[in-house]
C-alpha cells in the first residue's frame, strides 16, 4: 500500500459497532410537551372551525327567530310528538330534521303559518307540501295527500291535504321540518311549545 494511503487510513476515526447514544432526558421531555401543546392547538382551532350547529351552539338563523305570533300546529290535537328534532352534526350527517307528530290516515293537514306553497306533490314514494314564508323560512310536511298546489297562497290553518302514506311515518304520524336558508332548525322555535293534551269524551 503507498505510503499516502497507509497515512490516510491511519487518520480515518476508527468505526463503532454501537448507535449513536440517545439525546438526553430533558430534551426528550421537551420535544413531547411541545408535541402536546402543538396537538392540543390543532383541536381547539378545529372545534372553533366547525359549523356552528355542530358545536350546539346558537347560528345567525336561530338566533335571528322573532315570529310575530306562534304558528299553529299543523295536525288537529290531542298533539302527540312521537320523535323529536335532533340535529345533525354536519350537513350530510345522520339526524332527525323535524319532528314527527301522531296522526291518523285521511286527518287534515293545515297549514302552520302564511305564506305560498313553493311545492305539492310526491318525493321518493311520499306526498311532500312544502311553504314558503317568507324572510329565508321554509316548511315542509311529509306524507301528505296535497289538495293545493305550488304558487297558492295560504293562512294559518287553512287544509293543505290530508295524512296520506310512505316514508318513515306512513299514515301514522307526519313529519314537520322548518328551514331557515336552508338549515333545518328545530319546529318548536316557531310553535310556542307543546300543547296541553285534551282527553275527548267516550261515546
Amino acid at each position: 500500500m503507498p505510503a499516502s494511503r497507509r497515512l490516510r487510513a491511519l487518520r480515518r476515526p476508527p468505526a463503532s459497532d454501537h448507535a449513536p447514544a440517545p439525546p438526553p432526558r430533558h430534551h426528550r421531555i421537551a420535544v413531547a410537551v411541545v408535541a402536546s401543546a402543538l396537538l392540543l392547538a390543532a383541536a381547539v382551532a378545529a372545534a372553533w372551525l366547525m359549523p356552528t350547529a355542530a358545536r350546539g351552539e346558537p347560528t345567525l338563523a336561530t338566533a335571528a327567530i322573532a315570529p310575530d305570533e306562534p304558528w299553529v300546529w299543523p295536525v288537529p290535537p290531542p298533539i302527540v310528538v312521537v320523535a323529536p328534532f335532533r340535529a345533525p352534526p354536519t350537513p350530510y350527517a345522520a339526524g332527525h330534521r323535524g319532528i314527527d307528530i301522531a296522526a291518523s290516515p285521511g286527518a287534515v293537514v293545515v297549514a302552520p303559518a302564511s305564506g305560498v306553497v313553493r311545492f305539492a306533490g310526491p318525493v321518493a314514494g311520499r306526498g311532500v307540501v312544502s311553504i314558503d314564508h317568507g324572510a329565508g323560512v321554509v316548511s315542509a310536511i311529509e306524507p301528505v295527500e296535497a289538495s293545493v298546489a305550488a304558487g297558492t297562497a295560504v293562512a294559518p290553518g287553512d287544509v293543505i291535504g290530508t295524512v296520506a302514506s310512505g316514508g318513515h311515518c306512513d299514515a301514522v304520524c307526519v313529519h314537520f321540518g322548518v328551514r331557515i336558508d336552508g338549515e333545518y332548525v328545530s319546529p318548536f322555535l316557531f310553535l310556542g311549545g307543546l300543547p296541553r293534551a285534551v282527553l275527548l269524551p267516550l261515546g
